[in-house]
């Protein structure tokens, strides 16, 4: 018998690799990368993730990521939460006691995620090309269990960030990360810039491009 559409969602892939961001980085971590992404940044690492997939149920996915035998998942996209059953999936992961993090772009509702779930939210810069799709209505939900993620372009973004930043007293709500465009800036000049102004976040690199470059699954 079919599994009903209800319990299914499009997946582009799912993988064991090391977390390359945010308050997990290092661990081993099955990633979860559902397809499709209604924001369309000019620095997108995973084009490759908008169209295509393939329909998995529920359970054939938590009988997936046992199988690597780890306790950290990262549900990613594209934009995961623009198909209407990731909500489910994050609720059956934490229910099946993985340590769960979210990434989002930041242009969707948080609202429904499930509590346990550490979200890690972009705020688009303006050197993405999509900084109009921020939806500001997510910052006063973020909590002390969540990160939110600038991704910076150039000087023009890191002040507009350092502007987010302050306005928004966002270092009181969550972890703050900042994080070089790659190709774009870089990442010892905004280090410093960092040091130079003492804020109140983390720089971060991205870790598994360190390691495996652009290579897709890892």
């Amino acid at each position: 018998m079919d599994t009903p559409a209800a319990e299914r969602l499009r997946l582009t892939e799912i993988f064991l690799s090391v977390q390359g961001e945010s308050r997990t980085v290092g661990w081993p971590t099955v990633f979860v990368r559902l397809t499709g992404c209604p924001l369309r940044c000019q620095y997108c690492d995973t084009a490759y993730a908008f169209h295509g997939g393939d329909w998995w149920d529920i359970d054939a996915i938590l009988a997936e990521v046992a199988k690597h035998g780890v306790r950290h998942v990262c549900v990613t996209g594209g934009e995961p939460l623009a198909q209407k059953r990731c909500l489910a999936l994050l609720e059956r992961l934490c229910d099946a006691g993985y340590e769960v993090s979210l990434e989002t772009s930041g242009a969707l509702d948080i609202a429904g995620v499930d509590p346990r779930v550490s979200r890690v939210m972009d705020l688009k810069t303006p050197g993405s090309k999509e900084a109009h799709r921020n939806r500001l209505e997510n910052l006063p939900l973020l909590t002390a269990h969540d990160q939110i993620k600038f991704v910076i372009c150039d000087r023009a973004d890191y002040d507009w960030a350092k502007d987010m930043l302050a306005t928004h007293a966002l270092e009181k709500r969550c972890e703050v990360l900042f994080s070089p465009s790659q190709g774009q800036l870089a990442p010892r000049e905004l280090a410093e810039w960092i040091i130079a102004d003492r804020l109140p976040v983390r720089f971060q690199l991205q870790l598994h491009k360190v390691l495996w470059g652009d290579q897709p699954g890892r």
